[in-house]
């Protein structure tokens, strides 16, 4: 094995053993930060549950009077 397949293997171990963690977010390199915004599109899509990004509208019993609640705002990751 040369030194590219090497290092091409070693990358995959990596990316392959990786599990999402908290500071991830605060993190710099490429893996972290992929981890992060595919940890926080998890979350909004498990939360939410619909592409859409509205936010249900419920009652004051929190019963469900509609899908087309309030639009998400969307900042996208690292934004302030």
């Amino acid at each position: 094995m040369d030194k590219k397949e090497h290092v091409i293997k070693e990358n995959a171990r990596e990316v392959a053993n990786k599990t999402y963690q908290r500071s991830d977010y605060e993190q710099n390199d490429q893996l972290s930060k992929g981890m992060a915004i595919t940890h926080e599109q998890v979350s909004d899509g498990y939360t939410e549950g619909t592409i859409d990004g509205k936010i249900d509208e419920t009652n004051e019993n929190d019963t469900l009077r509609s899908h087309d609640g309030e639009k998400i705002e969307r900042k996208g990751y690292g934004k302030k």
